[in-house]
């Protein structure tokens, strides 16, 4: 699989995402058909409280695609500058430019210009002003150095067959001591050969995740400290058969190989050099 392919790949099958979105339709299981009775629920639904839902348009809702809930987890604080990583119908962004209120700012990244489009509608119907969704690729963040305080990102990283360059980008335009707050799907140990070389299922969030002692290394070498990841949710026999079926592949053969093997999971990083505050009295003079 060339990175061209992965690439085209996943750009057209969230393209056609964000046109179901247009006509009601839910689009689980990372860029699925919603139609696919097997459609990888375990993975997608129940990632975001009422209260949250509540606050923005059904189709930033319907266009959810990832694998967790970046925006609860990452601590946002108001007047921070957020940059979602693949921000699909805008979600986690309006999520975050709330969280992050009127002196904050929250920006979106994101290479299909069909999501890129519901998003901007979303935008408009939500009414929230502190939003700027750019065009453009995780791999070449159009932003300038030490430009924010977050990088977020909801299932997207592993969709990427340059995870290094993502990682490095994402370090890049970080302040110093700014926080690397992103939801993946990870492994426990290696990969099955027959999941990974599956184009479509990189697609279903899964044969583009890294190990997760593999995504810490990766991490460390791109300059990040502080470096962790908690399991969200762990897929058990059941979850994992509802995301492999009907890809090609032995399910029932492999099961004992992928129990537990598949998580979400939060991964957690910070870029060195935060200000340390003084207390002392000659602290400013």
């Amino acid at each position: 699989m060339s990175t061209t392919e992965i690439k085209d790949v996943v750009k057209e099958k969230y393209g056609q995402a964000a046109l179901r979105v247009t006509t009601g339709a839910k689009s689980g299981c990372c860029g699925s058909a919603p139609s696919d009775p097997h459609c990888a629920d375990p993975i997608t639904s129940n990632l975001y409280d009422a209260a949250q839902i509540g606050q923005l348009p059904d189709t930033a809702v319907l266009a959810s695609l990832g694998c967790g809930n970046p925006t609860a987890l990452a601590e946002l604080k108001a007047g921070e500058i957020v940059l979602d990583l693949g921000s699909g119908g805008g979600i986690d962004v309006l999520l975050s430019a709330r969280r992050v209120g009127p002196a904050g700012k929250a920006y979106g990244l994101d290479m299909t210009d069909e999501m890129l489009a519901l998003a901007e509608e979303n935008k408009r119907k939500s009414g929230i002003s502190n939003v700027e969704f750019l065009r453009g690729e995780i791999e070449n963040i159009p932003l300038p150095d030490n430009s924010v305080d977050v990088v977020i990102s909801n299932c997207v990283i592993n969709l990427s067959a340059n995870k290094d360059r993502v990682l490095a980008e994402a370090f890049r335009v970080l302040k110093p001591g700014g926080r690397f707050a992103v939801s993946d799907v990870v492994t426990r140990g290696e990969m099955l050969p027959e999941i990974r070389k599956s184009v479509l299922m990189w697609v279903g969030c899964v044969a583009g995740a890294l190990e997760e002692n593999n995504y810490k290394s990766k991490l460390a070498a791109a300059g990040f400290e502080n470096v962790d990841i908690e399991p969200t949710r762990i897929y058990k026999v059941e979850d994992a058969m509802s995301f492999l079926k009907d890809q090609n592949i032995d399910v029932e053969a492999i099961a004992p190989q992928i129990d537990g093997k598949f998580m979400s999971g939060f991964i957690r990083a910070q870029k060195p050099g935060a200000t340390k505050s003084c207390c002392a009295p000659t602290c400013c003079s």
